[in-house]
């Protein structure tokens, strides 16, 4: 994904990314400080154990080493492709409470959750960062493709061609170079390091940073059906706030095979394999002396080890939930300490942006 010498965007190398990635992390380890984080999701429902295991964990490692971490929730992005406006802010209290449940905190680490519809200096640099992509950019993003496909709209918004830039606004106003992202989101962050690359030129400033996205190590995580991605929209997940006695019933429900040896063989036993990983994520135990230690007792018994994996590792996690949920006022409290804080830095990068494109009101 590096730009070629007409400079077009290209979408097209991964090893760029991963080494880039590779360079960072080593980074992070020993001068975390001067980095910082932008991560974040769409409200669009509660999280599963995928995306804790996904990114969840991973943005709580970061907090704790001591990066900065601006966690946006993303509604303005719910309106390209869901019908759900109702919900909005129902949905981002909940992602909230999910945040603060899995170990992001506001009132120990420098973290910041906001929704990005309340950050308005965020939202103006879209205006003159459109002027830094062509159409034909935009519309070759491998993601917006497979996402259009996936939204099954038969009429497509503008909204869903803009947002990668947009998304480069999320990510550039707060000076962010660290962005965690699984290897399908990488077109979005070459965009803004397009974006951003264009912008210091045009104008002659150092204005933005370059932002890096940081892969994650952890495998993909299936579905209970056991042969696509965990998602909300394919009804195949076990939820963060899942009660033990519904994540039991839901792991017994999950696609296995007819053999009643366990092994771990990723390759030709997707589903088992799927489940040993995700008890070897809950123990630290590795998925292959899971399976020896079941052995011969079959699909029953891996489904009962991994349901108890499960409970047992978010345990702790659901009963902050739990108390979360009866405190309403003090999640609203740290989303609005969120808003003030990204604001700061939004007025701040805005002001930048402005003295760089000579938009300063003259005296």
């Amino acid at each position: 994904m590096v730009n070629n010498d007409s400079g077009e965007l290209n979408y097209s190398s991964f090893d760029v990314a991963a080494q880039r990635s590779a360079a960072l992390e080593n980074d992070i380890k020993v001068n975390p400080h001067k980095h910082r984080v932008l991560t974040g999701d769409r409200p669009t429902g509660n999280l599963h154990i995928g995306h804790y295991f996904g990114s969840l964990q991973n943005r709580v490692r970061l907090q704790n080493l001591g990066v900065e971490t601006f966690v946006l929730i993303a509604d303005y992005q719910v309106l390209t492709d869901r019908d759900v406006y109702k919900d909005i802010s129902k949905y981002v209290s909940e992602l909230a409470i999910d945040y603060l449940a899995c170990g992001l905190d506001p009132m120990k680490h420098n973290t910041h959750i906001f929704p990005h519809s309340h950050i308005p200096e965020l939202n103006q640099l879209t205006i003159p960062f459109l002027s830094m992509v062509s159409n034909a950019e935009l519309s070759r993003n491998p993601t917006i493709k497979e996402e259009i496909t996936a939204s099954g709209q038969n009429i497509i918004n503008a909204g869903m061609y803009t947002y990668p830039v947009h998304q480069a606004a999320d990510i550039l106003f707060s000076k962010s170079d660290i962005v965690p992202v699984g290897k399908d989101q990488l077109p979005h962050i070459e965009m803004t390091r397009t974006i951003a690359k264009r912008f210091n030129k045009k104008f002659k400033t150092n204005v933005f940073r370059m932002p890096v996205g940081l892969l994650s190590e952890v495998p993909m995580i299936l579905g209970l059906d056991g042969s696509q991605k965990m998602s909300k929209s394919r009804n195949n997940t076990v939820m963060i706030k899942s009660t033990a006695d519904e994540t039991s019933k839901l792991i017994k429900s999950a696609k296995t095979d007819s053999e009643r040896h366990i092994s771990y063989d990723p390759i030709n036993r997707p589903e088992v394999a799927n489940l040993l990983r995700l008890a070897s994520l809950c123990t630290g135990q590795s998925p292959e002396s899971i399976a020896e230690e079941i052995g011969d007792h079959g699909a029953g018994r891996l489904k009962q080890v991994t349901a108890d994996a499960l409970n047992s590792y978010f345990h702790d996690i659901r009963q902050r939930r739990s108390e979360l949920e009866k405190d309403r006022g003090f999640v609203a409290s740290m989303l609005r300490k969120g808003i003030d804080e990204a604001r700061a830095v939004a007025i701040e990068t805005l002001s930048e942006v402005r003295k760089a494109m000579n938009m300063e009101i003259m005296s």
